[in-house]
């Protein structure tokens, strides 16, 4: 099956898999703490949008303004930090655990990889260390 139609079969059937997710919560832990949880989750997503990814959105608006997509692909974690929020503000356990997903910081990689952003985490360059052939496993030693 092709990715977009993948993409479309997925959005349709997200409203139906929340509602069972919702109601297998509920059923776990009651009625009023899965409502709680959805509430908070929605309350995260406000904040989130409100602190973080203003700035972000500031920037995408100057980037779009003045076309300058290469300020887009620079602003990369910003993107997903707004659609972090976006997806917290909606109300779902699903899309809460994809949100959460992507503000892991082990996890924010692969996924901007996956969706083609090119991203830099704070203090990545300490712990990704360039090996040369002779520092490799099983490479030359001299």
């Amino acid at each position: 099956m092709p990715l977009l139609q993948w993409l479309l079969l997925s959005l349709l059937l997200l409203p139906l898999m929340e509602l069972v997710a919702f109601i297998a919560v509920a059923v776990a832990i009651g009625f009023g703490w899965a409502v709680a949880l959805i509430l908070l989750g929605s309350f995260c997503g406000m904040l989130l949008l409100r602190h973080a990814g203003g700035s972000h959105i500031a920037r995408i608006r100057s980037a779009v303004s003045g076309r300058s997509f290469t300020a887009l692909e620079a602003d990369g974690r910003g993107g997903l930090i707004i659609i972090s929020g976006i997806l917290l503000l909606i109300p779902g356990f699903i899309t809460d655990a994809i949100a959460i997903v992507l503000l892991l910081s082990p996890l924010l990689r692969s996924a901007a990889e996956a969706l083609g952003l090119h991203i830099s985490l704070p203090g990545a360059g300490a712990r990704a260390v360039q090996r040369g052939p002779e520092h490799a496993p099983g490479g030359a030693r001299g």
